[in-house]
């Protein structure tokens, strides 16, 4: 490798190493919404996605698949699930790897109700995660100290610094770099996933953090990975570990 090329590399990695936030730089996006939003977001009332958390309700005491068993009748009222939504994605045995809340509920699904899983972002997965994601809000997130999640940490981390795209840019030239800066008229955010499932004003709908993902894949021009991609699902466990400690908002109101 040329002496000129290591040099441009050295100082890349130093870049993007000097530009990761400090703890007492985390910001929610929360604090960049006008105040039209956020009060949305606070009112139960007026959030949109509460019409997905009552639909996640009725969800939650349906009897399903051939057991014909709700998750009421295994886990009792949802508000034992306080705290759980801050800790995922988490270690998955079967599979070796991570997993994040909307893969539990469907392996929930499958095993215990013997039923047929939803479609990832289908609108009773997302009824159900929103609804037991709004059980943490308020608790800080709190993803695994779990070591047998170190390779897949390791590769989220490289995801998001990695370049992609016919734009060639990376998560952290933007969300670490460039935050609070301003890109087509609309406000970078430091990009913490602790409001999702997400109302966006854009999508009309309730989201998944994996289909934000893949927005801004597409905006780079890069082609993105499949939903439950395991690339997808390591971006989120760094995501998460990248902001330990801000509180829960789910479910959350974005532009």
């Amino acid at each position: 490798m040329r002496p000129r090329r290591i040099a441009w590399l050295a100082l890349l990695l130093a870049g993007t190493l000097q530009a990761q936030l400090a703890p007492e730089q985390r910001r929610s996006d929360f604090e960049a919404l006008s105040p039209d939003l956020q009060a949305m977001q606070r009112d139960d009332t007026r959030n949109p996605a509460m019409l997905w958390v009552q639909q996640g309700a009725q969800l939650w005491q349906q009897p399903a698949g051939t057991q014909q068993r709700s998750c009421a009748g295994c886990h009792g009222e949802v508000q034992s699930l306080r705290g759980v939504a801050a800790r995922y994605p988490a270690f998955d045995a079967p599979r070796g790897g991570a997993l994040n809340l909307a893969q539990r509920i469907n392996r929930c699904r499958t095993q215990q109700q013997q039923a047929a899983p939803w479609p990832l972002d289908s609108e009773e997965l997302l009824a159900l995660e929103a609804l037991v994601a709004l059980q943490s809000r308020g608790l800080p997130l709190a993803p695994p100290d779990d070591a047998r999640l170190q390779p897949v940490r390791e590769l989220g981390r490289q995801l998001y610094v990695q370049r992609m795209g016919q734009l060639n840019l990376s998560c952290a030239q933007c969300h670490d770099q460039r935050w609070g800066q301003r890109l087509g008229g609309t406000r970078i955010p430091q990009a913490h996933p602790n409001s999702y499932p997400q109302y966006r004003l854009e999508w009309q709908g309730l989201g998944s953090l994996q289909r934000r993902l893949r927005n801004c894949m597409s905006g780079v021009r890069a082609q993105p990975w499949p939903l439950g991609a395991p690339e997808l699902v390591a971006l989120e466990l760094y995501l998460a570990d990248r902001s330990h400690g801000l509180p829960m908002e789910s479910p959350g109101v974005r532009p």
